[in-house]
């Protein structure tokens, strides 16, 4: 049961302004070298910067490790219902 599945942990970890390390990650929405954005446990998260790479990535495992000069972190939330259909009309016309 997808419904049922337990929620990684989400942790930040970064080093020098230059290397992040993320868990709890559940897909890469896009990223350029300024700005990746990522959706997490915890919501949408923006890292902006400058010469930001995207040096390792295991959604499998909910990893993203980044590089380059990290400017700012920044969380949003996400709409549930755009995201997963959950009423009976979504689900139809997925």
């Amino acid at each position: 049961m997808e419904e049922n599945k337990l929620t990684k942990s989400h942790k930040i970890v970064l080093t020098n302004r230059k290397n992040g390390s993320f868990t709890g990650v559940l897909d890469v929405i896009s990223f350029d070298i300024s700005e990746i954005l990522l959706e997490t446990e915890q919501g949408m998260l923006n890292v902006k910067g400058k010469d930001l790479h995207v040096n390792r990535l295991n959604l499998e495992k909910g990893e993203v490790d980044v590089e380059g000069i990290i400017d700012s972190l920044s969380y949003s939330q996400v709409p549930v219902s755009v995201k997963k259909p959950d009423n009976l009309l979504g689900k139809w016309f997925k």
